[in-house]
């Protein structure tokens, strides 16, 4: 699913739960220690993610290494890798892609299935909420308020990476293309510098079937941009 809808420099590995590790998966002492306190459920989807970005880096040529989390828990990449990871009941991914290529990734995948009552007031600006009731009126069989929110998540990844901060749901916008299935995030905030450019706008993809939907956002380095727009579109093109 997420590893349909990236470029094809990005290397993803996808669970559809939590398969038995292979001999080349164990837990490095580092990663056991941030879950050893953790319940069960915690430590299966940590478990899995780890192992499936050490199956995507390998297939970058990368030697196995642990993958440690920041104070805010998102993942903390070697030097050299960006990447994203992602659960929900059903599914794990991971994606990384090589710096030189790629500035950032954001990944999320989520149960297609509404969001509880009360949380579409809490992440959609009124336009967004505005367009969410229109696609629901008038595409049926996604539901696009948990989209939105998945949108969002992808987002965010991207953000945090490049800026250390913190991003208010309130702080981009998220329009949806449901025929063409891409979504356009705005930032109403000032964006993160990416090789001396400021970059306003994420472009992202999104997929779902089979109970499931998610979103995925590849931002180009600035030099795989001037590249892929001299040469013409190419695997390293933003999504």
């Amino acid at each position: 699913m997420i590893d349909g809808i990236l470029p094809a420099a990005v290397a993803a590995e996808v669970a559809y739960g939590d398969p038995v590790a292979g001999p080349d998966d164990e837990l490095f002492p580092q990663e056991k220690e941030l879950i050893a306190f953790s319940v069960p459920k915690r430590q299966r989807e940590f478990t899995t993610v780890r192992f499936l970005a050490r199956r995507a880096m390998r297939r970058l040529g990368l030697p196995p290494v642990p993958v440690l989390s920041t104070p805010r828990g998102a993942p903390r990449w070697p030097d050299g890798v960006v990447g994203s990871m992602t659960h929900c009941d059903g599914y794990r991914a991971a994606v990384v892609a090589s710096s030189d290529g790629t500035a950032a990734l954001g990944i999320d995948a989520e149960p297609d299935k509404p969001l509880p009552r009360g949380v579409l007031d809490v992440i959609a600006l009124p336009s967004e909420a505005t367009r969410v009731a229109f696609l629901t009126s008038h595409h049926a069989g996604v539901h696009w308020d948990r989209l939105l929110f998945c949108a969002k998540e992808s987002v965010f990844k991207v953000w945090h990476p490049l800026t250390g901060r913190e991003l208010d749901f309130s702080q981009a916008e998220i329009t949806i293309d449901p025929l063409e299935r891409t979504f356009h995030a705005r930032l109403l905030v000032p964006g993160p510098v990416v090789d001396g450019r400021r970059v306003g706008d994420f472009a992202g993809r999104w997929h779902a079937a089979d109970g499931l939907m998610a979103t995925a956002i590849h931002l180009p380095a600035v030099s795989a941009s001037v590249s892929a727009s001299a040469t013409g579109p190419g695997p390293g093109g933003r999504v």
